[in-house]
Formats: structure tokens, C-alpha cells, sequence
């Protein structure tokens, strides 16, 4: 199946649908976390107690940034224009559910997706595990061959591959990840001109 025909989307959120403004190195130096560690990985490793006080920090840090968010350049049209082809439309993030909603209304599209169709880290297991593409495909009833996974990271990429789904990465300027990449384009303008 070209990916013009592809009938069931999945995209990651920050840095994808919307401008890359999380400082990652910053967060993981207010929340004591090894600059070489994953942040999610890290807090799921801790003591609950302590777990819980770092998530309420990175709920709020998020939150700030995703009532500011910006559309990532040809996102919304291209969001738009898939939602009126008919295609379903699901969010798979690293961020909270929540946070998630409130980004898609900032950004302008929530109109665009059902509430079961968004996947946060407390809905699955967080990217790269292929869990929240395997949840959606069985929501929808598709094969995982089905679903195409658009993201900014290699986390969406090992995570469609280990789904068994198609990969594209978006809003980067150059490919470091062609091994694990089915299409890519430079921006979500590009993708949609692609389609």
C-alpha cells in the first residue's frame, strides 16, 4: 500500500505536530536525573514517593508548555487534510493524556481526534515500546501494517518497527535514522505535498 493510501495515522506530538521546546538536559538537571538517562525510565525506577513529587514537577513544567504550544510548520493542514479524507487519526506521546488535549486545542486540531484515539505514557507503556500502536490498531481493527507512525525522534521509529507499522520522521534537516525509517520528509508541508 503507498503511503498516499494509508487510511490510519498515528503521530507522535512534541516536535512533531508542534515546535521542539522542550529542554530536555534542563529538565533532567532540575529533576536530578543522569544527562545520559531517559527521563521516563528513570522516574519509573525510583521510589514511589520520590517518583511522585518528580512527575507533579514535570506535569507543570509540561503544562506550561503545552498551553504555549506552536504548530510545527504544515501540521495543522496536514492534520486537516487527512481528517477530511476520512482517515483516523490517533496521537501516540511521551507526554500526560491531559497534556496532550490541551496541546491539540492550542494547536488548533483536537477537532480532529476521538478522546480514545490519544495515547499518553500512563495510557501505555511510553515510546519506544510498540504497546500504544498495538492499543490503536486494536481500537480501530487493523492490522499494525496498517497504522503509519509520524515522529520527530528515533522513539517513533523503533517504535513503529517493533509494531510492525510504517515509519515516517518529520522536522529534521537531514535523516540520522535511515535504518529504522520507511519515508521521510523535511517538514509535515513536505509530507502532505508527498500525499
Amino acid at each position: 500500500m503507498s503511503l498516499a493510501a494509508a487510511r490510519h495515522w498515528v503521530f507522535d506530538m512534541d516536535g512533531t505536530l508542534t515546535r521542539a521546546v522542550h529542554d530536555f538536559d534542563a529538565i533532567k538537571r532540575a529533576l536530578e536525573i543522569p544527562l545520559n538517562e531517559d527521563i521516563l525510565g528513570h522516574l519509573a525506577a525510583l521510589p514511589a514517593d520520590v517518583a511522585a513529587a518528580k512527575h507533579a514537577w514535570l506535569m507543570e513544567h509540561e503544562r506550561e508548555l503545552a498551553v504555549n504550544a506552536v504548530a510545527a510548520p504544515g501540521a495543522v493542514e496536514l492534520v486537516r487534510s487527512l481528517h477530511a479524507r476520512g482517515c483516523r487519526l490517533g496521537i501516540l506521546t511521551r507526554n500526560a493524556y491531559e497534556l496532550a488535549w490541551v496541546t491539540l486545542e492550542a494547536i488548533g486540531v483536537a477537532d480532529c481526534f476521538e478522546q480514545a484515539d490519544v495515547i499518553g505514557r500512563d495510557e501505555a507503556a511510553p515510546k519506544p515500546d510498540p504497546a500504544g500502536l498495538l492499543l490503536l490498531a486494536a481500537a480501530w481493527q487493523v492490522s499494525p501494517a496498517e497504522l503509519v507512525m509520524v515522529g520527530d525522534y528515533r522513539f517513533d521509529l523503533e517504535c513503529a518497527r517493533a509494531a510492525g507499522a510504517r515509519s515516517v520522521l518529520v522536522n529534521l534537516a537531514e535523516n540520522p535514522w535511515p535504518e529504522l525509517t520507511d519515508h521521510f520528509a523535511l517538514d509535515c508541508a513536505a509530507l502532505q505535498r508527498a500525499l
